[in-house]
């Protein structure tokens, strides 16, 4: 069965956006390996401002090779975006109704894993039902003081297994947890 894998960026103080929705904090190094990450997954959950924002997202004439196959790639996968708001796009389906059923629904296809996206509502509502199999979380070296937390109001405690660190030249710290 596929696995929904939460892949994101948070600041040192557990941010995942600042107090303006800024991520100007982020760092990508090649050593990071995200196109091996993204050659695990063949499909993306967003939620609607997320997908409005990155899911059609095209780097501009004067980006490097890199930054131009990566974008590529992300938009080769399987898009599924959570919303109230009906919606036809050829790039996307767009999804709303009973999300537990849907995911569930969607794990049982053949394939790869699952990247779920964003954005931050769309992230607690999977926290809260329970749906996230893999944390994969990169603190990044600076604190913002405020902003969007990655973990805001649970309802329960998440339990995780440490399943592997990775340690960047950025000093980006990976942790990737299982659930319990």
């Amino acid at each position: 069965m596929k696995k929904i894998v939460l892949d994101l960026a948070v600041t040192l103080d557990g941010f995942i956006e600042g107090p303006n929705g800024e991520i100007d904090w982020c760092i990508m190094d090649d050593d990071m390996d995200f196109t091996g990450f993204l050659s695990g997954i063949d499909t993306i959950f967003y939620g609607r401002v997320s997908y409005d924002a990155w899911g059609n997202y095209q780097p501009d004439a004067n980006a490097g090779k890199a930054e131009l196959e990566l974008w590529k790639n992300v938009h080769a996968k399987t898009k599924f975006v959570f919303s109230r708001q009906e919606r036809k796009d050829d790039k996307a389906s767009f999804v709303s109704g009973d999300i537990a059923a849907i995911v569930d629904a969607i794990k049982k296809e053949e394939g790869k894993d699952i990247w779920l996206y964003g954005g931050a509502g769309l992230i607690k509502t999977f926290i809260d039902l329970g749906l996230i199999d893999v944390y994969r979380v990169s603190v990044h070296p600076v604190a913002l003081g405020s902003g969007k937390p990655l973990f805001e109001n649970l309802k329960e405690r998440v339990k995780l297994k440490l399943i592997d660190t990775k340690v960047f030249r950025s000093g980006v710290v990976q942790l990737i947890y299982e659930t319990l």
